[in-house]
């Protein structure tokens, strides 16, 4: 089993920024990949971006790609997602997960990010 948590999300103004983080615990996950996503209401799950744990290898969907990065602090087994430039249209609950490829076998419960206009 993987544990994953986020913290990090809040309430920020349009234009602002925030970093979400994600722990990583649990069974050794040195060949896994760890993704963040985010839902907004009545809207499908949004992929954002993907590192891939035993390198620094990073994918971004385009619609993030510039604002947002996403990096990883090995020793404290943590993921974070940078998020800047931040829109309204980027509240959303934010996830990560964790697995050797999608679909992603753990997920976390999620961060609530809210960008005021």
């Amino acid at each position: 089993q993987v544990q994953l948590v986020e913290s990090g999300g809040g309430l920020v103004q349009a234009g602002g920024s925030l970093r979400l983080s994600c722990a990583v615990s649990g069974r050794s996950f040195m060949n896994y990949v760890v993704a963040w996503f985010r839902q907004a209401p009545g809207k499908e799950r949004e992929f954002l971006a993907t590192i891939i744990w035993s390198g620094d290898r990073s994918y971004y969907s385009d619609s993030v790609k510039g604002r947002f990065a996403i990096s990883k602090d090995n020793a404290k087994n943590t993921v974070h997602l940078q998020m800047s430039s931040l829109k309204p249209e980027d509240t959303a609950v934010y996830y990560c997960a964790a697995g050797t490829s999608p679909p992603y076998e753990y997920w976390g419960q999620g961060t609530q990010v809210t960008v005021s206009s």
